[in-house]
């Protein structure tokens, strides 16, 4: 697969541009809060967009026009009951194509050339034999990923309503939209990394174990892996809030403790960077498209860690100095 990696190394889709757009704006937005703060903007608007939760509550009080944009944080079930039955649909429609031979539906065809399908050509220097196995490689780790995707929506919707317990805390209208979008637009990304011609995917047929390699492996370790701490993350969360019982007695935030919470304060935000991470490896490590997508997640889950972080610290005067606020011993 090195041939095709390389070739596609140089092609800047507008799917890869959207992706790099959104990490750039979210690595400016991290940049300029940790800047000096006389740098940072001033506009409420601003400040308002890229926080919630929490965090939005926290500081100086919102203006009324601000305010009349929220919309209650539980509603982060909506994302993953749209993810839910979107990427199921793609990879019900996946799933026909590669063990069947069916051709993706017309509607979704042209909306996968609009965001700049990979399309993979037969090149000079590879043997017939070569591009066969990278095709069948590739297309096997597309299915996987969105396998992933799909259970990790499910998962996180379980969540959402069984283990989750929601404080009256708000997000804007705008992070509302996008968080419906977002699930849509990773869908689509994975899709468009599978082997085609014309409308049709390279088939898998009944050789679908044959095609499995070292990446996928790996990668699926990690997936499970990280999904379990996450889940445990979210339950030690969930914890907080209800007595032995499991009732829950109050929505008020306290000082997590266990799992990767005694390394950083955002453990669950890590697990997220991580399960990514793991869809990198299940592509063999060298998918330019699915990188950028990693890059986004980071500096978007970065930004909203670094806002807990300094929610923690100056809510309670007892909280461990040595946690950071994402990355381990680092950030």
């Amino acid at each position: 697969m090195a041939g095709w990696a390389g070739a596609e190394l140089s092609v800047l889709n507008p799917l890869r541009a959207l992706w790099l757009l959104l990490a750039a704006a979210f690595l400016l937005a991290l940049l300029l809060q940790l800047a000096p703060a006389r740098l940072l903007p001033s506009c409420a608007l601003f400040q308002d967009l890229i926080r919630y939760g929490k965090t939005k509550q926290s500081g100086s009080r919102r203006p009324a026009v601000c305010r009349a944009f929220d919309v209650p944080k539980r509603y982060f079930s909506h994302f993953y009951v749209v993810s839910v039955l979107w990427n199921g649909s793609l990879l019900w429609f996946l799933s026909q194509s590669l063990f069947l031979g069916a051709p993706f539906p017309s509607w979704l065809w042209a909306l996968l050339r609009t965001l700049g399908v990979t399309q993979f050509q037969a090149l000079g220097m590879e043997s017939k034999a070569s591009r066969i196995q990278g095709k069948c490689e590739l297309a096997l780790s597309t299915f996987l990923v969105l396998v992933f995707l799909w259970v990790h929506s499910l998962r996180r919707l379980f969540e959402c309503f069984y283990v989750s317990v929601f404080s009256n805390t708000a997000i804007h209208v705008v992070q509302y939209c996008f968080g419906l979008v977002y699930y849509v637009l990773v869908g689509l990304t994975v899709l468009s990394q599978v082997p085609m011609n014309d409308k049709n995917v390279y088939a898998l047929g009944k050789n679908l174990l044959l095609q499995a390699r070292w990446f996928h492996i790996l990668g699926m370790m990690m997936f499970f892996w990280s999904s379990a701490h996450q889940y445990k993350c979210h339950v030690i969360l969930s914890n907080l809030r209800r007595n032995k019982k499991g009732v829950v007695i109050h929505c008020q935030h306290r000082i997590p403790f266990g799992d990767w919470f005694e390394y950083v304060s955002s453990a669950n935000y890590l697990a997220e960077l991580m399960i990514y991470i793991s869809m990198a490896v299940t592509f063999g490590l060298h998918n330019v498209t699915w990188w950028l997508v990693v890059t986004y997640v980071f500096f978007s889950q970065a930004l909203s860690a670094f806002f807990n972080h300094r929610f923690y610290k100056s809510t309670f005067v007892s909280y461990p100095k040595h946690r950071k606020a994402f990355l381990p011993f680092l950030f």
